[in-house]
């Protein structure tokens, strides 16, 4: 049994037509599945979590058009690998009439040089480039190589096409199919999944295996029981990227610098970006911190940039500072929920119009009809202030910003309470 391959491999989609999810790209006439029915296949980027088969797209596509097919991890692969790859691709386009395809997983691992020398060989049409990303490829990826790249963006599997999974595992594989399944209960399995077809048929297979019987039922229980016995096979192959990310996160926001810290040493062991995990305290900073402690986003900004500049090992120190300094400092959600509450006023109340006196006068015409009449520049009175209304008539009073209960923002609140009275109820 050691040398089977894992279920999810043996379980690896061969067509478009077998492919799992994603109709809005590979569905009938949707637009990779016409580019790919057309032969133009342009160099591309496939954003979207793990396990929702950006590898197996990328093999169907070389597949599909008979196109020979390179592959490379960033995890483990430099720019020798990589001009190694192109100087193979560049001999074969001499006795070939189907360019190949150049599959680098985790594209957003590799450093400026290592994309700049991918940059030339999609410049000079020796390889058609498909990178496959779990981040924003408009942070991780050069211009340049963005610039000649389309961009796909993938989604979680439903539940329904986790299903769907489940029962072509039990019916179609050739060991599971000899064993009678029977899935009781399936939330635990969805839950665990995560929308991860590759972590769900993982899980599946440990149930199945440590059950040891050729018939199997399977409850939420069970699956629970045996996947907590074993969590640590998904640590070690890192495939519980977003769990481990969620319990760092929300150890932070919980004030406890111990557990952070510690999560994050367990995001280095497991070779997480240290630009991602910088990028994440930022947002944290204003999220969870904001107004009661504005420098926690000062400091943040300056890890941010500190990461990028140091590398890697010493980045971990400014990192630990960091976390333990957020971890550590007074909490507020309340510039995070204004923002949330603003954007849903907006949605249900549209374009309501812009007050007259707060609009601008740039031109005669405009002053004659009222633009910017009355206005009152708060510099010109006492204390930088002079009441007047700020918002659409139908919104007067309305009230987004809830200062924190923390002492930095108690004061704002105060300073807020004596200029605007009850208008907006500090």
């Amino acid at each position: 049994m050691a040398t089977i391959p894992p279920l999810a491999e043996r379980m690896r989609p061969a067509t478009l037509d077998d492919y799992s999810g994603q109709q809005h790209l590979v569905g009938p006439n949707a637009v990779l599945r016409k580019a790919i029915e057309s032969g133009n296949l342009p160099s591309m980027i496939l954003w979207g979590p793990p396990g929702v088969g950006k590898t197996t797209l990328a093999y169907i596509i070389s597949q599909r058009l008979s196109r020979p097919f390179f592959s490379l991890s960033a995890i483990n692969s430099g720019v020798k690998d990589v001009r190694e790859v192109i100087e193979k691709a560049a001999k074969l386009k001499e006795t070939e009439d189907n360019l190949p395809v150049l599959f680098i997983d985790e594209i957003h691992r590799f450093s400026k040089s290592q994309q700049d020398s991918l940059l030339g060989a999609v410049e000079r049409g020796l390889v058609t480039l498909i990178g496959a990303t779990t981040e924003n490829p408009s942070f991780e990826v050069i211009s340049a190589l963005l610039s000649r790249s389309q961009v796909y963006i993938l989604k979680n599997l439903t539940e329904e096409d986790l299903l769907e999974l489940i029962n072509r595992a039990i019916t179609q594989d050739q060991y599971l199919s000899k064993k009678k399944i029977l899935v009781k209960e399936h939330e635990a399995l969805m839950r665990l999944s995560g929308g991860d077809a590759r972590r769900l048929l993982n899980v599946l297979e440990l149930v199945v295996n440590a059950s040891g019987k050729d018939e199997v039922e399977i409850t939420n229980e069970i699956v629970l029981a045996h996947v907590q016995q074993n969590m640590a096979m998904y640590d070690k192959a890192g495939e519980n990227h977003y769990d481990i990310i969620s319990a760092f996160i929300k150890s932070i926001r919980g004030s406890d610098p111990n557990a952070a810290v510690y999560w994050l040493a367990r995001m280095i062991a497991g070779g997480e970006d240290p630009s991602f995990i910088a990028r994440r305290l930022l947002i944290l900073a204003s999220e969870d911190i904001g107004n009661a402690n504005p420098n926690a986003l000062l400091l943040a900004n300056t890890c941010f940039q500190a990461v990028n500049v140091i590398g890697w090992p010493e980045s971990r120190i400014i990192l630990s500072q960091t976390v333990t300094y957020l971890a550590s400092s007074a909490k507020s959600n309340a510039s995070y929920m204004a923002i949330g509450m603003a954007q849903e006023l907006v949605s249900s109340t549209g374009d309501l119009p812009v007050p007259l006196h707060i609009r601008n006068a740039p031109t005669k015409l405009m002053k004659n009809i009222g633009y910017g009449k009355d206005y009152k520049y708060a510099h010109s009175y006492e204390n930088n202030f002079k009441e007047q209304e700020y918002f659409p008539a139908p919104l007067s009073g309305t009230k987004l910003y809830d200062p924190g209960d923390n002492a930095s923002e108690q004061k704002l609140r105060e300073k807020l309470r004596s200029l605007w009275k009850n208008k907006y109820k500090y």
